[in-house]
């Protein structure tokens, strides 16, 4: 049909993986998107050694300092197969998640020692449609 044909080509190397639910980031997770205008992702490969301190971290310093950036909503942490992470975060505007990022980040990582966990760090930001939320 059309739609197929227009996407034609706009996928290459899809992947899924599951992940389990670990714990929330600031309070109860809930897949509500309505009053959300922006998701990141991240998405870890943490070094299996490293695996324990990086959960710790990710409870004890970046989960805090998240939950306590005025425009953070809500997320969770997540766990995979072969020692990867997801941490989802929902913000109330592109903004909110920029004045957390500017302020926080390279503190936050030298603090929780991310650079000696993390093999692999991907991730990206997604801006919501309210047009498309139910």
């Amino acid at each position: 049909d059309r739609l197929a044909a227009a996407q034609s080509g706009t996928f290459k190397d899809a992947q899924v993986r599951l992940f389990d639910y670990r714990f929330d980031v600031k309070t109860g997770f809930e897949p509500r998107f309505t009053d959300a205008d922006l998701i990141r992702v991240a998405l870890c490969r943490v070094r299996k050694e490293r695996v324990e301190n990086f959960t710790l971290m990710q409870e004890k310093v970046w989960n805090p300092a998240m939950a306590g950036s005025p425009g953070m909503i809500r997320g969770l942490f997540a766990e995979a197969p072969g020692h990867e992470f997801m941490v989802l975060s929902m913000w109330r505007s592109a903004a909110e998640h920029g004045k957390y990022r500017t302020e926080r980040v390279e503190r936050l990582a030298l603090r929780a020692q991310t650079e000696a966990d993390v093999a692999a760090l991907t991730g990206d930001i997604v801006e919501l449609e309210p047009a498309w939320t139910v």
